[in-house]
């Protein structure tokens, strides 16, 4: 076969691998071209710069050697002088290119064979591009396909014009699909990787769920009806939190649908999941109560600062909320995003008295007070000597049986026992070796600085260099995958995340790190600068 080969016949190939491949015709014909520029080549000798064209719409083909222009020939293969240049086109020039056409190549086995190479992988390319600029942009969508084959035990599918991956820890558990099956899941993610673009599907992804509620309910589709977080237990449980628009449409009745048929569409999608459907609400007590349904919730208390809730339910509703090996709290934890703590209405009252009864024993031995007094302070919610110590004079003595003589007496025992205790804990402070200057940053107690230096935080600089985390504590995930706490050097202190970032920046400012902050003056007023003036 030679390159001067039919240029109808040529422009067909191209036409019809471009259709079968779907890729652009141009790309088949560049791969085409490049091929016989191998072929020339080896024919002519790989020194020499040669090039071949092909014209997309007449497929003639054109052949030709590049030679540079120069003054004195080093290499004839790559160079023309400059007379035999002018020889040519009297108005080359030193530094010029020369193209010389050359006649066709004839086309042998091993040439034939190279050429089939080169343009099945340049197409083989082509596709691969085609394919992640078709499909990255369809990240998060559903998509339906074929079942190809199993891959230990990851399931290849065929999308039409691609393959797509479900890997084994992305199927719902217990389903399984042999080749022919139709199946529909979620891309999450498509890369470039060195054996072509890869399209992974899921059908555990909690925005499958989404899409599904989506393609069933107009209302989630139109934009109407929003479904705000969502958390799953593939195969097995579910919870979503919708919200509404329109004040006029139901959330949760629109998802359920009449007798639950859009739900139920979803339902047999998941193998069966349970889904329980609740509203979502901007409190977010009342949202995580929502989040625990259909256990019933008597009471809620927030920490917003280590992102826990403490939730009470009656006894015989334990059960119920925390759910079957922990899964309704867990899923309801996820759906919230707070950290949730069950406790009965038995457990917390338990713990109330026993909190009251530890209170009322520290009033007796730090104030030197009988029981009934340290009860009255106990029940008035002072939680801490320097909460009698330092809060106003007047409400201490509002407390009924306590009059202004008692409230003073009070407070000054109070602070009598406070600077006991900070010497107590000053010495304790010197024994561990803590720096005098850990205890000069504002926000430091002497109890404050035993605690660091028990945690080995013992100079201005190892302040300095702290994270909040290492002084508030923070939560990480063990191997067994639970959410575990790691302790603060100031654990129990009742610090905020401010607090302790004010305390490490006044470190290192002290510490001469950084600047101190400049405060801003107010801007003199309109008087002031006409006085001025």
């Amino acid at each position: 076969m030679a390159v001067a080969a039919n240029r109808t016949e040529l422009l067909q190939i191209a036409d019809a691998v471009a259709r079968d491949k779907s890729i652009e015709k141009d790309v088949v014909i560049q791969a085409m071209a490049e091929a016989m520029q191998r072929a020339a080549k080896a024919h002519y000798g790989s020194e020499n710069d040669i090039r071949v064209e092909i014209d997309p719409k007449t497929g003639e083909t054109h052949v030709s050697r590049y030679l540079n222009v120069v003054e004195l020939v080093d290499n004839d293969k790559t160079e023309i002088s400059l007379a035999d240049a002018r020889a040519r086109n009297p108005a080359a020039q030193v530094g010029d290119i020369i193209a010389e056409t050359l006649p066709p190549v004839d086309f042998n086995r091993i040439n034939a064979q190279n050429a089939k190479q080169v343009i099945v992988q340049k197409v083989r390319d082509a596709e691969r591009e085609r394919q992640f600029d078709e499909y990255k942009d369809r990240i998060g969508e559903i998509v339906h396909g074929i079942v190809k084959r199993s891959e230990f035990g990851s399931v290849v599918v065929d999308l039409g014009r691609a393959e797509g991956v479900v890997r084994r820890d992305e199927m719902i558990p217990r389903e399984n699909f042999r080749p022919g099956d139709r199946i529909r899941a979620y891309i999450y993610d498509v890369r470039r990787e060195t054996r072509g673009p890869q399209i992974f599907l899921s059908r555990s992804h909690p925005q499958f769920m989404v899409r599904l509620f989506a393609q069933e309910v107009p209302e989630i589709y139109d934009g109407i009806i929003e479904i705000r977080a969502v958390a799953r237990d593939p195969g097995s449980r579910a919870k979503i939190a919708v919200i509404s628009k329109d004040s006029s449409i139901d959330p949760v009745g629109a998802c359920v649908g009449m007798r639950g048929v859009r739900v139920q569409a979803v339902v047999q999608e998941l193998q069966g999941e349970r889904i329980d459907i609740i509203p979502w609400n901007g409190e977010a007590a009342t949202f995580i109560v929502n989040a625990l349904a259909p256990a019933e919730v008597t009471k809620v208390v927030l920490d917003e600062d280590t992102n826990r809730v403490e939730v009470v339910v009656p006894d015989e509703q334990l059960s119920l909320a925390i759910g079957r090996r922990g899964q309704n709290v867990r899923l309801a934890s996820q759906l919230t995003g707070w950290q949730i703590d069950i406790l009965t209405e038995a457990e917390e009252s338990e713990r109330r008295q026993k909190e009251f009864a530890e209170r009322t024993k520290l009033y007796m031995e730090a104030l030197d007070v009988d029981e009934t007094v340290a009860q009255l302070l106990a029940s008035e919610g002072f939680a801490t000597i320097e909460d009698v110590a330092y809060v106003p004079l007047n409400e201490l003595s509002s407390v009924e049986g306590f009059d202004e003589e008692t409230a003073t007496e009070l407070q000054q025992r109070a602070l009598e026992f406070i600077e006991a205790k900070n010497k107590e804990m000053d010495d304790k402070r010197r024994e561990l070796g803590v720096a005098d200057e850990v205890l000069e940053v504002e926000g430091v107690t002497p109890a404050m600085a035993v605690a660091l230096g028990e945690n080995d935080i013992k100079s201005l600089e190892d302040l300095a260099g702290c994270a909040t985390d290492d002084l508030l504590g923070y939560y990480e995930v063990n191997k067994e995958k639970e959410r575990v706490r790691v302790p603060g050097a100031l654990d129990g202190f009742n610090l905020t995340a401010d607090d302790a970032n004010a305390i490490i920046m006044r470190a290192r400012v002290t510490a001469g790190w950084i600047e101190a902050p400049v405060e801003e003056e107010d801007a003199p007023s309109e008087a002031e600068e006409g006085e001025t003036a």
